[in-house]
């Protein structure tokens, strides 16, 4: 696994119990991990406000011995790095027409977004997780706000080859039924991306108590669904804009259902050329 993915997982699993001074030394580090790679503790010190001790105390609380084993993950992370797409992003501000400037900020930000998704991912984690899915006698589906529509585009990939997928508080559906109706055997996939909602954090914890496995796609190790989930995952989502980019997340998300299709193998497909059959029958798609 990449180390960056790690120093992030690590601080992903701490998080909700750090306190107030941990988590603002956590995310400081997160987010500017060449400052902490190549400048001393006192010099990082400085420039965050966060005092020496509490740095080297959120690295024995990360699982280092010390605070210059953090460090050195870090410095191995920034490590033989060029220009990213992001800066490279920041760049096109220069750009005299608006309109090409935009488009190209936003597509290259998309792009880096992918790319350091595929460079972090846990591969045996996606694998677990898909295989949770497979294995699950129902898999229900979350997302509010940005990502309500999201949820609903996987929910309707995987009704094409799967009959046990639901979508919870969709379309006056109660989300408080469907996690009455959870057990050990089922998953909850909840999407969520910053301001979370409090509604999916309340899902994941509520669907973890009853024991089922909770998949949770965010963007940061400071969601609070992430404790609750047996299989997070942080999926980068910058982007130029006001909002924030779900290109890397669909990424995952349709690389999860393509993984399903391939692993449940000929169930999958019989059952896709049945839908086709009735999409046929019923006229759903326009033919010449």
């Amino acid at each position: 696994m990449n180390t960056a993915s790690h120093l992030q997982e690590r601080v992903a699993e701490n998080y909700a119990d750090l306190s107030a001074k941990l988590r603002e030394a956590a995310d400081f580090v997160v987010a500017n991990q060449i400052d902490v790679a190549a400048r001393s503790l006192r010099s990082v010190s400085s420039s965050s406000g966060v005092s020496p001790a509490t740095l080297s105390r959120l690295a024995r609380v990360l699982g280092f011995e010390s605070y210059e084993d953090l460090r050195e993950l870090c410095r191995t992370t920034v490590s033989g790095h060029g220009l990213s797409f992001s800066e490279r992003a920041d760049r096109l501000k220069k750009d005299a027409n608006a309109t090409s400037s935009i488009l190209e900020q936003q597509s290259a930000a998309c792009m880096h977004n992918i790319s350091k998704m595929c460079e972090e991912l846990d591969r045996s984690r996606l694998q677990s997780a898909v295989g949770a899915m497979a294995d699950a006698r129902s898999v229900v589906l979350f997302g509010a706000f940005g990502s309500t529509g999201i949820v609903e585009y996987m929910a309707y990939l995987a009704n094409y080859f799967s009959t046990n997928w639901t979508l919870a508080g969709r379309m006056g559906a109660s989300l408080g039924a469907s996690l009455a109706s959870m057990k050990p055997q089922d998953v909850l996939l909840i999407v969520t991306k910053a301001p979370y909602a409090s509604r999916a954090m309340l899902a994941a914890e509520a669907a973890s108590k009853r024991g089922a496995s909770v998949i949770v796609i965010s963007d940061s190790h400071a969601c609070p669904a992430i404790k609750h989930a047996k299989f997070p995952f942080i999926v980068p989502s910058e982007s130029p804009q006001f909002f924030s980019s779900y290109t890397a997340t669909l990424t995952l998300m349709e690389t999860m259902v393509a993984m399903l299709v391939a692993q449940t193998g000929e169930l999958a497909s019989e059952r896709i050329r049945d839908v086709e059959a009735q999409n046929k029958c019923l006229g759903d798609f326009w033919t010449d």
